[in-house]
């Protein structure tokens, strides 16, 4: 889709979203940049959000607002993204209708003004979905991106029909194998693994997570290309210009590996990548394994940070 990953383009989509709103789904939708609370949200659970809700909106609401979320991602990210809204359904059938799940139950907002020159940011969100842009001028920080799945994976005659977060749980149990005994000594940090991403739905990355795990100083030429690829898979959600701007603040010896629980398929587990200014979480932790989260976040630089502390510090110079 022209304008993926340009703020010209963002711009575009989220004007011509909020253009196509009627009087109340726009009320909801626009809030003010400065609402931190709001802006600076993350929340994968069936919970009250912020925003309009796209099962209330027209059929070009709802377009204009799936055009202005695939700005955010490749197309392979929207396509994870759309398996896990019509998940919902999936997991609503298996709730025999309660509590109600539906694939429309996702959200939508707008902080500031798109057209102006000033900071701006927009967030499209509900279960197990959450993807937040910020626009600086020319600027794009995106992050924090959030993926889940329930079910992880479904099954027809032991071949998966469904399991959009393949990829990231196996060029991860591949780089387990290829780190050998020594290398697993020291990259399973814990026998049991948390019961969810230990940053949850925190505004705030915080500190590192520690233990560590291995550094990639430590990876032989197999291992090391394998925690490459895992780091490219949650990288290549974003659209390639953006993708290719967080890989270059990413130094790879910087990078350390850490797993939490058993080895074996079929039961519960974690993992998490860390370095300077990135963090990826994955769990896999209910329903024996088949359950899953997974975060994509910058701890200097989630919702903007980064881009808007050297917005005000060059705007504090200019104005004296």
């Amino acid at each position: 889709m022209t304008g993926e990953g340009t703020a010209a383009g963002v711009r575009s989509a989220a004007a011509a979203l909020l253009g196509v709103l009627d009087d109340e789904q726009q009320a909801q939708a626009a809030l003010p940049f400065g609402d931190e609370a709001a802006r600076r949200w993350l929340e994968y659970r069936p919970n009250p959000r912020p925003g309009a809700c796209l099962a209330l909106m027209s059929l070009a609401g709802r377009k204009a607002a799936h055009r202005l979320l695939s700005t955010a991602l490749s197309d392979r990210g929207y396509a994870q993204a759309m398996v896990i809204l019509a998940l919902e359904e999936t997991l609503d059938r298996l709730e025999q209708g309660f509590p109600g799940r539906h694939s429309g139950d996702y959200w939508i907002s707008v902080f500031g003004e798109p057209s102006s020159d000033q900071a701006w940011s927009w967030r499209f969100e509900g279960h197990h979905l959450s993807v937040s842009m910020t626009v600086v001028g020319e600027e794009i920080s995106a992050a924090p991106v959030f993926m889940g799945a329930n079910p992880a994976c479904v099954s027809y005659a032991g071949c998966p029909v469904s399991r959009p977060l393949g990829p990231e749980e196996d060029i991860a149990r591949d780089l387990l194998d290829a780190l050998g005994p020594s290398g697993r000594a020291a990259a399973v940090v814990a026998d049991q693994p948390p019961a969810d991403i230990r940053t949850g739905v925190r505004p705030d990355a915080g500190q590192p997570l520690e233990p560590l795990g291995i550094s990639a100083a430590r990876l032989g030429p197999t291992s090391a290309a394998l925690l490459g690829q895992l780091v490219a898979v949650y990288l290549d959600r974003l659209p390639a210009e953006l993708a290719a701007r967080e890989a270059g603040r990413v130094a790879h010896g910087d990078l350390h590996f850490a797993w939490e629980g058993p080895l074996q398929p079929g039961t519960g587990h974690y993992y998490r990548v860390q370095a300077d200014d990135l963090l990826i979480e994955y769990d896999n932790t209910q329903q024996d394994g088949n359950h899953a989260h997974t975060v994509l976040r910058r701890p200097r630089g989630d919702f903007g940070a980064d881009l808007l502390a050297a917005h005000y510090r060059q705007a504090h110079v200019t104005t004296g």
